[in-house]
């Protein structure tokens, strides 16, 4: 390939083959007054007033790690070690690559092997893959696998409408155009037993989240056996936080068959949503239709470890209507970070970090429940979010916290009736390791402030 630009003969002969006369004909479907050069374009600046222009537009940011916040709904703000961002800016590992040649990729193979077992450890599964782009496409993911262990012969899927309705939509757009009837619906009072009996022999899967969208733990006993009954195999899939796991019973132990989730809260940081990390585990016996990177640990003639690449059945290694995975180097460098995290923290340490965010989160619920005007929702035990019923619009309330306190701003919480028209007025709060006491405490003074009906709702 040379690069030159193309010729004025080269230019019509592609023309030509696309059928218009003109370059100007390519773009008839945009309005004109929106056509170059009619962009009200600023004048081309130097470098260094680029800088300065960029910088100015950074600063009207609000730093979430910096003000008070408790958005969460997916995307939290937790500490990260420093040695994380130390590790991954490393030069052998920060333009990470597909290791394909296992003898001069080492070190990368090993940072994979031990995210894997790491995350098995953690799910309380077999077999897991590195990685998947986000909680949403490792969700969809799931689908397809339960899709293709029933070799496309179930068309059915049945997903709780408590899963995280961005990850909902994922599914549906990865998915059309398969066949698949996907139920469950949108109310967020569909119960557990109702999702249940939705599943038939026709069910490829059923996913469920704990804690779920609202933030509400999910006691999920038994209901591996239930599904498996009832559906003749259909396999069980369960999104989770990870942090949770530091607590909470992994999902591998009551019998799940798919346990996935987003790996941000693993000491990836915020990042202005991402990149961000799909984790996802399975059984063994599933392993052959998990897209993904695999990479197992053996020795070599001298008897020492080595690490390998298996089970690679992407679409370069074979005819790819028969690979499980596009995935290439994807998310390796925050499966990096998580790795790392994981193991600057440990088991103690995560379970500490656990126990931070529940506790923390019950405070908060209790002094908050006590503001006239807003009460908690107490229906189900929680974790680290939990939804308030509000006397007002959710975004009048965030409007409030965020540009009307005197010398403050806060981050509120996040507006349900986005997804859900039942929820309308409700907020769901997240609480992590990182908001003080001091910081829940003005949190609440700040709602009690608000200036809107404050009746009990």
């Amino acid at each position: 390939m040379v690069y030159v630009p193309h010729t004025d003969a080269e230019r019509q002969e592609m023309l030509a083959a696309v059928g218009v006369n003109k370059l100007d004909d390519l773009f008839q479907d945009i309005p004109t007054k929106y056509r170059y050069p009619h962009l009200d374009l600023p004048e081309p600046l130097a470098e260094l007033e680029i800088m300065q222009e960029l910088q100015f537009l950074a600063a009207m940011n609000v730093n979430a790690n910096v003000v008070p916040t408790f958005l969460g709904a997916g995307a939290y703000r937790h500490w990260v070690p420093s040695v994380v961002d130390y590790v991954i800016s490393r030069g052998e590992f920060y333009t990470a690559y597909t290791p394909y040649q296992a003898e001069v990729s080492q070190g990368t193979l090993q940072a994979i092997f031990e995210y894997e077992s790491m995350i098995c450890d953690l799910t309380g599964m077999e077999v897991a893959n590195a990685s998947h782009y986000d909680g949403a496409t490792a969700t969809a993911e799931a689908v397809i696998q339960a899709y293709n262990v029933f070799r496309k012969k179930r068309s059915k899927i049945v997903i709780a409408p408590t899963v995280h309705p961005h990850y909902r939509q994922v599914v549906h757009t990865y998915t059309q155009g398969m066949g698949l009837s996907i139920v469950g619906g949108n109310e967020p009072t569909t119960t557990l037993e109702q999702l249940i009996a939705s599943v038939d022999e026709n069910t490829a899967c059923l996913i469920l989240q704990t804690p779920d969208f609202l933030g509400r733990l999910v006691n999920l006993e038994g209901v591996a056996e239930q599904v498996h009954a009832r559906g003749k195999g259909t396999l069980l899939a369960v999104v989770v936080n990870p942090i949770s796991l530091g607590l909470l019973k992994p999902p591998g132990e009551y019998g799940a068959d798919i346990v996935l989730g987003e790996g941000q809260p693993l000491g990836l940081g915020l990042n202005f949503g991402g990149p961000y990390l799909g984790f996802y585990a399975t059984r063994n016996e599933y392993v052959r239709q998990m897209a993904g990177r695999l990479v197992g640990k053996t020795v070599d003639v001298e008897g020492r470890d080595g690490y390998v690449m298996t089970l690679t059945t992407r679409e370069q290694h074979i005819r790819r209507d028969k690979a499980t995975s596009n995935i290439c180097s994807n998310e390796g460098l925050m499966a990096l970070a998580a790795t790392v995290y994981m193991a600057a923290l440990g088991k103690h340490g995560l379970r500490k970090i656990a126990e931070l965010n529940y506790h923390k989160a019950h405070y908060a619920a209790e002094v908050i429940d006590k503001v006239p005007g807003f009460s908690v929702v107490k229906t189900h035990p929680f974790f680290n979010e939990f939804v308030v019923r509000c006397p007002a619009p959710v975004a009048d309330i965030n409007h409030f916290l965020l540009n009307d306190i005197e010398e403050v701003e806060i981050i509120g919480g996040y507006d349900l009736g986005r997804d859900y028209p039942a929820l309308q007025q409700h907020m769901l709060v997240a609480v992590t390791e990182m908001n003080s006491r001091h910081e829940i405490d003005l949190f609440a003074e700040a709602l009690r402030a608000f200036p809107g009906e404050t009746q009990e709702a």
